[in-house]
């Protein structure tokens, strides 16, 4: 079956010059145009002309696409990323010999896919850069987002002391939560910070569910899970559907941040409908739910939106 499929993929490879050419012929339109002109906006645009760039086999094309991997590294400010972006697109339309005059609707289309597609490449680095970012308690930022996450889970409940077994009623380990942020960094206490900022009501209610007598989990370390699965989502980019339907512009930190939320609100309803027997069943029904979130985002016209209606059990 794999080798069929790497068969397949091969002759694609080689008709793929005379497709586009007998396209071109007969719509007087590169794949390009017919993309920006075709697609709706949003991911199924963006994400086909990025495709069409990186299959491209003209140098000129590869070594602007080379060029943008080399300059997202760079902290560029906003005039000089609107810059970059508006020569990539005068070279695309000099390269495919279209005319901007005559063609007016599909420069505008063409600067939002690649402003996109630069967002999706920065925000991977930015949250990266949290991922890797251990938690410090010495570093009194880090100290003052930890006991947020404290009060806005238990707002009438005081912190007695910073090293506590209160910890574990907000769903860590052992008595200093740091221990537990090691594979995710800070990146995993930012998102539950903005969880239970955010959407308060239904994290203290998601909150209560984790306590079940039957079904219950341990509220932060699931979290930090579900920053795993939304982080994997995110660099494997898997994400880029819902991204890019969400947001006009770039891709932003709090578009990944309200997808987390939107993940863990769902994993807690799917918890509970698979009614576990046991703690010893998450690594299943987490894989489940991640498959569930991956199909849908195979689609490229989907769009997670948060319901907060969080059901009592």
């Amino acid at each position: 079956m794999e080798l069929l499929s790497q068969l397949i993929n091969l002759i694609c490879w080689y008709l793929r010059p005379l497709v586009k050419w007998f396209l071109r012929q007969t719509t007087r339109l590169c794949e390009l145009q017919r993309i920006c002109y075709g697609e709706s906006s949003g991911a199924p645009r963006t994400i086909g002309v990025e495709n069409s760039l990186i299959a491209s086999r003209v140098p000129e094309i590869q070594k602007l696409l080379k060029s943008m991997d080399t300059k997202v590294n760079k902290k560029l400010s906003l005039e000089e990323v609107k810059a970059f972006l508006d020569s990539s697109c005068s070279q695309i339309m000099r390269i495919k010999e279209i005319k901007p005059d005559l063609h007016r609707q599909f420069v505008q289309s063409m600067t939002v896919c690649l402003r996109q597609i630069w967002g999706y490449k920065q925000l991977k680095l930015e949250v990266e850069k949290l991922r890797a970012e251990s938690f410090d308690d010495g570093n009194l930022q880090h100290e003052m987002q930890l006991l947020e996450l404290w009060t806005l889970l238990q707002p009438d409940r005081p912190l007695l002391t910073r090293v506590t077994k209160q910890w574990q009623d907000i769903g860590f380990q052992g008595e200093d939560p740091k221990t537990d942020f090691r594979g995710m960094g800070i990146l995993g206490l930012q998102n539950l910070v903005y969880f239970a900022r955010e959407f308060g009501s239904a994290a203290k209610h998601i909150l209560s569910h984790s306590h079940h007598p039957r079904f219950g989990y341990s509220f932060a370390i699931v979290g930090i899970n579900l920053t795993h699965m939304a982080y994997k989502l995110l660099q494997e980019s898997a994400l880029k559907s819902h991204l890019f339907n969400v947001n006009d512009g770039r891709p932003t930190l709090d578009n990944f941040h309200h997808f987390y939320s939107y993940l863990f609100i769902e994993f807690d309803k799917f918890w509970l409908e698979c009614q576990p027997r046991d703690i010893m069943e998450f690594n299943r029904i987490r894989d489940l739910f991640e498959n569930n979130i991956r199909s849908q985002l195979e689609d490229t016209r989907t769009f997670f939106k948060v319901n907060i209606e969080v059901d009592t059990v």
